[in-house]
C-alpha cells in the first residue's frame, strides 16, 4: 500500500522549535517522517535528529523516507515515554526541541489488519507495537462491565458509555467480539437513534477509549513531559500537538506545573521550597490550523499546538 500522510501545523511546529543548522532535534512520534523530513531540511548541514516511534510499519517509512539524510539521523523504535532510554541510546547530551505529535498516522488508520477504523472492518488490535501483551480484543472481552465502562467513560468521555459496556458485555456472553465491524454495530445499537445522529460516528468516543488504553497514552505522555525539561539547552523548546480534551489538559498542566516557581504559602515570607521555573509557557493559548488547512486536510480539525521553553534558572 503506498502510504501518504499530511503532517498538521508543519510550519506552525517548524517555527515555533527554532530550528537552526545544528540544532538537535528529537521528533518522539515519528510515524511516516513528515515532521521530520522538513525539520532535517533546516538543521542540515550540522544538526541530528533522533526520531521515535513504536510501530515497525511506520519506522520502515519513515527511513526509506529520511536515508538521504544519512548520519544526520537516527531512529529508535520504543515508547516515548521512555525518553532518558532513547537519548542514552544514541548518546545524546542535550536537545534543543521536542516535538510530539500526538494523532494516529494515515498508515494506521488505512492498515484494516490494525484495527485502529471504525470505517473498516478488521481485527480488534489497536496496538502501536505490534508485539505488546495486551490489544482491544482483550479489553472487550475480558474486561468487566464496571472496568469496560470506566474505560469508555473516562478516555473517550462517552455519555453513553454504561450502555455500550453492557451490550458488548451480553454479546460476548453468546460469542467473543473480535472485529471493528461486531464492535461498531453494538456501539450503534447501544446509542439512541436520536443521539447517534449527533457529534459525528457514533463509535469514534469509544475506539479512542479503546486505542488510549490498550497503549496506555496518557501516562506514556505525562511520564515524557515530566523527563524532557532536563534534556534541554536552555532556549529549547517542546512542542505538543494533541487532537481531544483528555491529552492537552495533560500539556497545559504539566507545562504549567513546570513554568511555577516558589511553591511556598504565602504566608511564608521567605521561600522555603528553593523550586524554580523550569520552563517558560511560549503559547498562551492553542495554536490552532487555519480554515485552510482543515479545508485540505480535515484530519487536522482538533488540532491544537502548545509550546513550552527551557529557561536558565541558574541549576545547571
Amino acid at each position: 500500500m503506498e502510504y501518504s500522510h499530511t503532517s498538521v501545523l508543519s510550519a506552525e511546529v517548524v517555527s515555533r522549535l527554532n530550528c537552526t543548522s545544528d540544532s538537535t532535534i528529537v521528533d518522539c512520534t515519528l510515524g511516516g517522517a513528515g515532521h521530520s523530513e522538513t525539520i532535517l531540511r533546516l538543521i542540515a548541514p550540522n544538526g541530528f535528529l533522533l526520531g521515535i516511534d513504536q510501530d515497525k510499519e511506520a519506522i520502515d517509512v519513515a527511513r526509506a523516507r529520511l536515508k538521504s539524510f544519512g548520519r544526520h539521523f537516527e531512529i529508535y523504535q520504543g515508547n516515548f515515554a521512555n525518553i532518558d532510554e532513547a537519548l542514552q541510546s544514541v548518546g545524546i547530551l542535550g536537545v534543543d526541541g521536542f516535538l510530539l505529535d500526538l494523532g494516529l498516522s494515515s498508515l494506521q488508520l488505512a492498515r484494516e489488519s490494525r484495527g485502529f477504523s471504525y470505517q473498516n472492518d478488521g481485527p480488534l488490535d489497536m496496538r502501536f507495537n505490534q508485539s505488546g501483551s495486551i490489544s482491544a480484543v482483550d479489553i472487550i472481552n475480558d474486561y468487566p462491565e464496571a472496568q469496560l465502562t470506566q474505560v469508555i467513560r473516562d478516555y473517550g468521555e462517552e455519555r453513553w458509555a454504561g450502555r455500550i459496556a453492557k451490550f458488548i458485555v451480553e454479546a460476548r456472553a453468546r460469542d467473543r467480539i473480535t472485529t471493528t465491524g461486531q464492535l461498531v454495530d453494538l456501539i450503534k445499537a447501544a446509542i439512541p437513534a436520536a443521539a447517534r445522529r449527533r457529534g459525528g460516528h457514533p463509535a469514534k468516543r469509544t475506539f479512542q477509549a479503546l486505542r488510549i488504553e490498550v497503549n496506555q497514552e496518557l501516562g506514556a505522555l505525562r511520564k515524557a513531559l515530566e523527563a524532557m525539561p532536563k534534556w534541554l539547552n536552555v532556549g529549547g523548546r517542546i512542542a505538543v500537538i494533541s487532537y481531544h480534551s483528555l491529552e492537552d489538559r495533560i500539556v497545559k498542566k504539566e507545562f504549567r506545573a513546570q513554568a511555577l516557581g516558589c511553591t511556598c504559602p504565602p504566608e511564608i515570607a521567605i521561600c522555603v521550597c528553593n523550586k524554580k521555573p523550569d520552563l517558560r509557557i511560549v503559547t498562551t493559548r492553542p495554536i490552532r490550523p487555519s480554515a485552510a488547512e482543515v479545508e485540505a486536510n480535515p484530519r487536522a480539525r482538533s488540532a491544537r499546538l502548545r509550546v513550552a521553553e527551557k529557561v536558565d534558572n541558574g541549576s545547571s
